[in-house]
């Protein structure tokens, strides 16, 4: 991954081939040029198959070939998930590639024709002229445990949404059918609770079940704590229930359903985040991070599954980067305007590293610290939310420096980096 663009633009040379690639769902489309951006041959349509992108592959092979070509670079624009597949086949045949931001294709497409006309043909050749100009990232595509990690997130987000949503409907059936339940457990989804729904009655069917059996019911899942008294209580709020009564038969039936749904979901949480400690297991400095106060392996598995592997990268500015963390000002003349972050990479990298953010300040007493000297210092305090932004920062800086040399993260010695602190931490 290129920092600098002049090194993105010395890759370039009179030997290079540049294939330009609008990506769509079904049928990509090519052009190539070289380093002057004098075009070679018609435009290549393949479409979103094997058999096509050997076509294309040797499409790429006969230009080097008649044109004396010895490299080639192959630039994209990131169209969704679409060339994810384009991507990974030329990885494999350890072909480089590169992608081109859209804005930057929205932007630069009226520069030859001065005409704002888009079509697939005409994005191709802008493609190639922005990877010719240097202007162009290498993605960073995750292999295997890092790959593994990136699924397994995202696997653990959709589960999160489902989650949430049958949270809601369980909710809801609790106001229709017994709202006094919830008077008497303050939270359904605690196990004395969430057996006692499993028993799939309405409330006034409730009184024609003994306490026994309740009781018996109830032991399956709780052994003490939550018993007659309990019970009992249960049935006084049973007995006096507004719940509907109305079409009660279908309504046991969406309880029992919504109960089932709940468990298999929680279930694959607990295989899910199972087989995410086992692949924390694989990368090194994974142990020292989570020897961090407030660093979690939640924190760590999301960390690396959007970072990837930190051989990829030679400075933490890249991370923030990618993160969008990076700031942007708006300067001209004497005027000057409000600094802010770019908020361009990854927004669940920056959402999750300010979901950390918050219980390391609260909890760990190095970022405590750092956090108090921002707001508080004389020359150039920062609000909150701007000393929470650069603790993201500071964070990445950390993990980032123990993941490539594993060691330890000492408190002691990020308080001695804090100016007002560090007289103190000297004498100690």
């Amino acid at each position: 991954m290129n920092y600098n663009q002049n090194e993105k633009i010395a890759q370039i040379t009179s030997q290079t081939l540049i294939i330009g690639v609008d990506i769509a769902k079904f049928k990509h489309v090519a052009r190539a040029q070289d380093f002057r951006g004098l075009e070679f041959g018609a435009p290549c349509h393949f479409e979103n198959t094997q058999t096509h992108f050997e076509m294309f592959l040797d499409w790429i092979k006969q230009l080097m070939n008649e044109n004396e070509m010895e490299k080639v670079i192959i630039g994209m624009e990131p169209t969704g998930h679409y060339w994810l597949n384009l991507a990974h086949c030329l990885k494999e045949k350890e072909i480089k590639f590169v992608v081109v931001n859209p804005m930057h294709v929205k932007k630069s497409k009226e520069l030859d024709d001065n005409s704002p006309t888009k079509n697939d043909v005409k994005d191709a050749k802008v493609i190639a002229q922005l990877v010719k100009d240097g202007r162009y990232a290498e993605p960073n595509i995750p292999q295997g445990v890092y790959a593994e990690l990136r699924v397994a997130r995202k696997i653990r987000d959709l589960l999160s949404v489902d989650l949430q949503v049958l949270q809601g409907q369980i909710h809801n059936w609790l106001d229709r059918y017994f709202p006094e339940f919830l008077t008497v457990f303050k939270d359904w989804e605690a196990k004395a609770a969430l057996q006692l729904l499993k028993l799939n009655v309405l409330p006034h069917e409730l009184e024609h079940i003994s306490n026994q059996e309740i009781l018996i019911h109830l032991r399956k899942a709780v052994k003490r704590a939550v018993g007659l008294r309990k019970i009992h209580e249960l049935k006084r709020a049973a007995k006096d229930s507004i719940g509907i009564r109305e079409g009660s038969k279908m309504a046991k039936l969406e309880l029992r359903t919504l109960l089932e749904k709940y468990e298999l979901i929680i279930e694959r949480f607990e295989e899910l985040d199972s087989d995410i400690e086992e692949l924390l297991e694989h990368i090194p400095g994974v142990p020292q991070m989570l020897a961090i106060t407030g660093i979690g392996k939640e924190t760590v598995a999301g960390f690396y599954a959007e970072v990837g592997d930190l051989a990829n990268y030679s400075h933490p500015r890249q991370i923030i980067k990618l993160a969008g963390l990076n700031l942007k000002e708006n300067t001209s003349g004497k005027h000057k305007g409000l600094t802010k972050i770019t908020k361009r990479g990854r927004k669940a990298l920056r959402a999750l590293l300010f979901r950390v953010a918050m219980p390391l300040v609260a909890k760990n007493a190095a970022f405590k610290a750092l956090h108090h000297y921002y707001t508080t210092r004389k020359s150039n305090p920062l609000k909150k939310m701007q000393s929470i932004i650069a603790i993201c920062n500071k964070l990445i800086r950390i993990l980032f420096a123990i993941g490539k040399k594993q060691c330890e993260f000492s408190e002691e010695r990020m308080l001695r980096d804090i100016p007002h602190l560090a007289p103190i931490q000297n004498a100690a």
